[in-house]
């Protein structure tokens, strides 16, 4: 399974409660910090909610 690096990048302040919680359930605590996870179309979905927020490597 291939896997997928997402940074923070900018702040989900002043951002819906549902995309704190995408944000939180992905794993971020603070901004620039990098997660990686297994490739999913969960995972996707979630990014897509967040994508203005994130930069996504493929690793």
């Amino acid at each position: 399974m291939s896997k997928v690096k997402i940074t923070l990048v900018k702040s989900p302040i002043d951002r819906s409660k549902r995309q704190k919680a995408t944000l939180e359930a992905l794993g971020f605590r603070k901004m620039h910090q990098t997660v990686e996870h297994d490739d999913s179309p969960q995972l996707q979905g979630m990014i897509r909610v967040v994508q203005h927020l994130v930069h996504v490597n493929n690793a």
